[in-house]
């Protein structure tokens, strides 16, 4: 995982993406989950696969423009949610102990 983040940050180095404007970044961003959702409406595990990756690549980017990595923006996350309680209801949704 390791060696293909590096490969998508070289990536964007190489089309000077690395430097581009961070709005625009997270509009293509936003505009690659939207092609999540339609492919969870058509279920269409390809297309889902893709779009996933599609998401993951601009948030890697969108990281790197604001002198970041992944793994710095996942770990701060999970510091975050580690200790968390609460709890899952039906439909698979959790809901922390403060909104309970």
């Amino acid at each position: 995982m390791n060696e293909l983040i590096k490969q998508v940050e070289q990536w964007s180095i190489d089309k000077d993406l690395n430097k581009g404007n961070s709005h625009v970044q997270h509009t293509k961003m936003t505009e690659e989950v939207g092609e999540v959702s339609a492919a969870l409406c058509r279920n269409n595990i390809d297309e889902l696969r893709d779009g996933i990756g599609d998401v993951v690549v601009t948030l890697i980017i969108l990281a790197q423009q604001n002198d970041m990595d992944l793994y710095e923006c996942l770990n701060a996350a999970y510091e975050e949610i580690k200790d968390r309680k609460g709890k899952t209801n039906a439909d698979g949704t959790f809901i922390k102990e403060s909104d309970l």
